[in-house]
């Protein structure tokens, strides 16, 4: 029996179950509460077994039929297509939950504790604001290469350039992480290499050797003391502007005349041991009498419990006339060409500037690699440094 249409759409409940059969295992099933259900019946492994197709009317008689048609094919390669359907539920249910924003989440806690808060927040706010709104809901494993390049193009049309390509590297680093952890089969943001315009990279303005004597030169008549000796102690510590902001008194040994910044305040979050030569501990000596009072070496000068603006420094260089000539953060490139000119090894040099070691296990034991040569190095540093000053 074969059934039309017009036997479907009039099919009414009655005192008990019936079915209306379509042939090949096929049957609309109208029970006493109402509702008209598509079923197919097969046997497999030699039992009898049936299969859900729908619900009438969302569910009309031709595309029953397809769907009978697609397990009666399944059946026939050998499998259940009952299980077939429990399996296809299950992959949906866990598409659900392992979206690209899911998994990107559960990647960056376990990242967040090498990265300062502010770092961290800054990569969370990078891959909310232009990433979760275009494939964030999307399941990890069905996410292609050209579907993704679609959603970068957005922000590289935007002429951000570099966070685009930092929004390719967070996210290959999510894509492994979702192979590691058996919600993805491959990364298809490897097939993106090239298809990027790579960002024009602006290094920060550093002093020359050349220009070394005027500046110190300039300095020395700048009419701020903490100011002054603030670029004093970064020229001669060449860290990072961030690190000598937050420098503490209870940080520095001057017994061992070292510095050691903790691993919370260091962007690879590594602890970092800074060798102090004379110069450094003659300027952090003439700021005790200053802020010895307060936590922090270098206080804000309108509120003392609380660190300099990230500001003070960078003005200070623009009123001496070094707007676009030189920053806080170039003085790490002024000392390294200067030491790598001079002969210093290029491994002692890179661990003093506190640069990331790429192998992590290395790099969890290595803040004190290379310190005897360190302590030689820095101290040739602020040596160096007062011969150039008395060539003013």
């Amino acid at each position: 029996m074969i059934l039309k249409e017009i036997q479907v759409r009039s099919a009414k409940p009655k005192a008990k179950l019936y079915r209306l059969f379509d042939g090949g295992g096929l049957y609309l099933e109208v029970p006493p509460s109402g509702g008209r259900y598509w079923r197919y019946k097969y046997r497999f492994a030699g039992k009898e077994r049936r299969l859900a197709l729908g619900v009438y009317p969302d569910v009309g008689l031709a595309e029953a039929r397809e769907r009978h048609m697609l397990a009666r094919k399944a059946l026939a390669a050998g499998n259940d297509p009952g299980a077939e359907k429990r399996e296809a539920k299950r992959q949906a249910v866990l598409n659900g939950e392992n979206t690209f924003k899911t998994i990107a989440k559960e990647w960056f806690e376990t990242r967040r504790h090498r990265w300062s808060a502010k770092y961290g927040k800054s990569i969370m706010d990078r891959l909310e604001h232009n990433l979760f709104s275009r494939v964030g809901n999307r399941p990890i494993a069905e996410i292609d290469a050209p579907e993704f390049l679609s959603a970068l193009r957005v922000v590289e049309k935007n002429g951000a350039l570099d966070l685009a390509m930092r929004l390719l590297q967070y996210s290959g680093q999510i894509f492994r992480y979702a192979i590691a952890t058996g919600r993805a089969k491959y990364n298809p943001l490897n097939d993106l290499r090239g298809a990027l315009k790579s960002p024009v990279r602006k290094h920060q303005a550093y002093l020359k050797e050349n220009e070394l004597p005027a500046y110190l030169k300039k300095l020395e008549a700048y009419d701020n003391l903490q100011t002054k000796l603030a670029l004093k102690f970064l020229l001669l510590t060449f860290v990072r502007t961030t690190e000598l902001r937050g420098a503490k008194w209870m940080e520095i040994n001057f017994e061992k005349n070292e510095w050691r910044i903790p691993v919370e305040r260091m962007k690879m979050k590594q602890l970092h041991i800074v060798p102090l030569s004379r110069q450094a501990v003659a300027v952090l000596k003439e700021m005790k009498a200053f802020s010895g009072q307060w936590e922090f070496v270098f206080p804000n000068q309108h509120k003392p419990s609380g660190c300099m603006s990230e500001n003070t420094m960078l003005f200070a260089l623009y009123r001496m006339g070094y707007h676009s000539k030189a920053t806080g953060h170039g003085f790490r490139a002024t000392a390294s060409t200067i030491l790598n000119e001079n002969g210093f090894p290029p491994d002692v040099i890179e661990r003093q500037l506190a640069h990331a070691e790429s192998n992590e296990v290395r790099a969890a034991y290595n803040h004190a690699q290379y310190l005897p040569e360190r302590r030689k190095m820095m101290q040739w540093w602020g040596d160096y440094l007062d011969g150039v000053a008395k060539k003013r």
